[in-house]
């Protein structure tokens, strides 16, 4: 058995799209081809070498790159971060569709990669937060949840990012219980 280091999780407040690690996670949809909140901002802070890239991954069915749940990696291109690390939340839909286990498995698949790609630090914006609707205090809970049971060599640093005070104050009042 590996032993494996405790991840150091740290809260952010501010843009995602600035912060300096080895990868950050891009709430994106199945498409991987840009959208809204953060995915938008991503695509548009890469620049058009993110969408091109995007756009050369294989679907898995018609529009779909990444399923939710799921993750893929890609250069970061014009970003600080040296990846990005696309993954896919669920819609909510009011809890009873499985969306804290796909929720929990955007953040597995997303430590899964960093750790195949030896990737030491890696940046998480709330995803599904925003325009799929999760309820922010349920999704901050579900991402420190599955973060916190990460048992594998990886990363050694998760930032979580909170794009407002209210996010950024939710991630730190769920890190001082044990």
């Amino acid at each position: 058995m590996i032993a494996c280091p405790a991840i150091r999780i740290e809260v952010v407040l501010g843009d995602i799209t600035a912060v300096a690690v080895d990868a950050i996670v891009n709430a994106a949809n199945e498409s991987l081809l840009g959208g809204g909140g953060v995915d938008g901002a991503i695509h548009r802070a890469a620049g058009p070498g993110l969408l091109a890239e995007c756009r050369a991954l294989p679907q898995v069915r018609p529009g779909v790159r990444c399923p939710t749940g799921e993750a893929r990696i890609t250069a970061g291109h014009r970003l600080p971060a040296r990846h990005v690390i696309h993954t896919v939340g669920p819609v909510w839909e009011g809890g009873g569709d499985g969306e804290p286990v796909l929720l929990a498995s955007c953040y597995r698949a997303s430590l899964e990669l960093a750790a195949a790609h030896g990737l030491a630090a890696i940046a998480f914006p709330a995803i599904s937060c925003g325009v799929f609707g999760y309820p922010h205090a349920q999704a901050a809970q579900v991402a420190i949840q599955a973060i916190r049971a990460w048992r594998e060599p990886g990363p050694q640093r998760v930032l979580l990012c909170g794009f407002d005070p209210f996010m950024a104050d939710r991630y730190r009042a769920l890190l001082a219980v044990p």
